[in-house]
């Protein structure tokens, strides 16, 4: 069973690729940055593992989830699909639009203390919050929001975030789409320094946590749309 692919710089992949550095792994497989040899455009290209993409049944719902999504902004742009080889077996990759931006995680630590101030970190959940609402009115979802998965680029004082590695829960789209809320919650609540800063934190944060009770954040945000609002409207004490 392949569990991990190791793809070292400058390795081709099938015959048109050359690998330039790993961005990142999960369940599913593993993402690198590649260059395409024939025009010199970089590109993200995501290695599936096999026994998690038996038939090709993630690789064509991953791809059919972008493809639906392709006037969503913040998500990448899917190219196509490749198969090499790899230890004897087949390996399907999907290959799509790089975006050359922070994971949001690295930002976080990267500030002062490790953690954001209250005032950034709410422009910063108002923007993946709009996201993710445009998302949903395409009538899809994420199912897996955190950290690491949110590429992060600045435009003059605006975050500009693109989404990656969206999960398949099947045909349970409402909730799926309450755990995007709750998720960008918990976000907001680990960018300004999680359990260890919230007592310290003003009453405009956590209004929004809701001490993470995902009951309580969803009876006051049941969508990412009234979170959106909630976040363009509130006035500070």
């Amino acid at each position: 069973m392949i569990d991990r692919f190791d793809l070292k710089p400058g390795v081709r992949m099938a015959g048109k690729y050359d690998v330039d550095s790993f961005i990142g792994g999960g369940w599913e497989g593993e993402v690198y940055k590649v260059v395409e040899a024939a025009t010199g455009l970089t590109r993200a290209a995501k290695l599936f593992f096999p026994h998690r993409n038996e038939g090709n049944r993630a690789v064509k719902k991953y791809a059919l989830k972008l493809d639906r999504l392709r006037e969503v902004p913040s998500v990448v742009q899917y190219h196509s699909t490749e198969v090499i080889r790899k230890r004897g077996q087949a390996v399907t990759c999907l290959v799509s639009e790089f975006i050359d931006g922070v994971v949001l995680e690295k930002l976080i630590k990267d500030q002062p203390g490790k953690r954001m101030a209250a005032f950034e970190a709410l422009c910063l959940v108002h923007t993946l919050t709009q996201a993710v609402e445009q998302v949903h009115e395409a009538g899809e979802y994420h199912g897996d929001l955190h950290s690491y998965n949110i590429l992060v680029a600045r435009s003059g004082v605006r975050f500009v975030p693109h989404i990656v590695d969206f999960f398949d829960r099947g045909s349970e789209k409402r909730h799926a789409r309450e755990d995007d809320v709750v998720d960008l919650v918990h976000m907001l609540y680990h960018a300004v320094g999680g359990k260890t800063w919230y007592s310290k934190q003003p009453h405009v944060i956590k209004e929004i946590c809701k001490g993470l009770r995902r009951d309580l954040i969803l009876k006051r945000f049941p969508t990412a749309g009234r979170l959106r609002r909630h976040l363009e409207s509130f006035s500070w004490e």
